[in-house]
């Protein structure tokens, strides 16, 4: 019962405080040091899963109670929420145990005057699991994928409006599978087959990726951070999406780079790799806490060629001035692509968000562009599918400013089991030597 009581105040600690699912989970272990790596993640597949099924449930739950959950105590309605995940996606979750800690839980807070509607509540969904009705596909796609995704119907209708029917379907079901970890090695101070082993020796499930260089798939340990590989510097977590946009950036040795929203550094430090240790990295973010963690980040890997700074994209410095060879701009945005990993953010964007951050995300571009040499080149990239924020801005910047488009891409979560991403890859016009305000 104590597993799942710590993921019912996980979860009521999200919405409560509108919390990152991430770092309130990290909270709650840190709070409890005595969680065994088994506890722990069976917690986090509770939490996430509920989250990432978060609609669902509620739709079942309506279905089956005679008090529908607008009307519930946030309390009772989130120890059904947990319990009914375990039962639909945790095969191997004894049903009894599920409704029996539940009671137990619903009595413990003080509620024990609904622990027979709790109980009642449960078992009818479970003796009835195959029998639920849910919306028609071809009569209503967007309610039928809302309500068997768990994603709100404007966020379906929106990727509709620029995406094929099959394609959402696909990221939806792809956005609520478990992420995979990914790392890539440090080619400064090992390499991809002695890596490889390493993990093995260790126990870590380890695969390579098809198609991509000194990138490993890893599982089997509930915090990688504490391996002593990570801790000598062997390696870096990053997305496969995110590995796409440096390669498409083509880092060289002796390059100047000047990375605007750095942090938390992945691209600063593969750019790092690439380049050999040669030529000149500028890593630059507005908060002190995360070039911190960047800086830490470069003093563990041993780049010698990274240079932190507090700087704002939003502020044109011109010291930087048509200086860097290549200038990478991964703007703040909706974060769409990221509900695998993050699935709160389903239920906090609201359309008026992407909105007002292509306003911020344009600024960003206009001022970053100066910093470009003649024939240099700029790659922009969001972790979002939103074409507002990414085909949009890139036509707008394009009719602003001096500069041609070499590539574009949205990925999709379905394509590479990756991040949804956008990568759009500029060159600046070599015709004059006038700065751009």
């Amino acid at each position: 019962m104590k597993d799942r009581e710590t993921a019912l105040f996980v979860l009521m600690d999200i919405f409560e405080r509108e919390g990152y699912n991430n770092i309130t989970l990290r909270k709650a272990f840190k709070r409890d040091a005595s969680l065994t790596s088994v506890q722990k993640a069976f917690i986090t597949e509770i939490v996430n899963g509920t989250l990432r099924n978060l609609i669902l449930l509620d739709y079942i739950i309506d279905k089956f109670s005679k008090i529908k959950t607008s009307k519930m105590k946030p309390i009772i309605l989130n120890i059904l929420r947990i319990s009914i995940y375990q039962i639909l996606f945790m095969d191997r979750v004894p049903v009894s145990a599920v409704c029996n800690d539940a009671v137990e839980i619903v009595k413990k807070r003080g509620f024990k005057g609904l622990s027979g509607f709790v109980n009642a509540v449960l078992r009818n969904i479970a003796s009835n699991v195959d029998n639920i009705q849910y919306p028609n596909h071809d009569k209503s796609f967007v309610e039928y994928v809302s309500v068997k995704y768990s994603y709100p119907k404007w966020i379906i209708e929106y990727w509709l409006k620029f995406l094929k029917k099959d394609a959402v379907l696909n990221m939806c079901l792809k956005n609520n599978m478990s992420p995979s970890i990914t790392v890539v090695v440090n080619t400064l101070k090992t390499n991809e087959d002695n890596l490889f082993q390493i993990f093995k020796n260790s126990g870590i499930f380890v695969e390579k990726v098809e198609d991509f260089d000194n990138v490993l798939k890893v599982s089997g340990t509930d915090d990688i951070s504490k391996i002593q590989a990570y801790k000598n510097g062997l390696f870096h977590i990053m997305d496969k999406s995110s590995v796409m946009a440096v390669k498409e950036l083509d880092p060289k040795e002796n390059d100047f780079i000047i990375d605007v929203c750095a942090a938390p550094g992945g691209k600063t430090f593969l750019c790092g790799y690439l380049m050999k240790n040669l030529g000149r990295i500028k890593s630059q973010d507005i908060y002190n806490h995360k070039i911190n963690l960047i800086a830490e980040g470069v003093k563990r890997l041993g780049i010698d060629i990274i240079e932190t700074e507090i700087k704002d994209a939003l502020v044109i410095y011109e010291e930087d001035f048509k200086s860097a060879d290549k200038v990478i701009v991964d703007a703040p945005c909706s974060g769409l692509g990221l509900v695998r990993k993050k699935p709160d953010i389903k239920y906090s964007k609201k359309f008026e968000d992407v909105k007002n951050l292509v306003d911020i995300q344009r600024n960003i571009l206009a001022v970053c562009q100066n910093y470009v040499r003649n024939g240099g080149i700029l790659l922009y990239s969001t972790c979002t599918v939103s074409y507002e924020e990414n085909e949009g801005n890139v036509k707008w910047f394009l009719d602003n400013f001096d500069f041609k488009l070499i590539s574009q891409k949205q990925i999709l979560p379905q394509d590479f089991d990756s991040d949804g991403f956008f990568i759009a890859k500029f060159m600046r016009n070599t015709r004059g030597d006038k700065f751009d305000d």
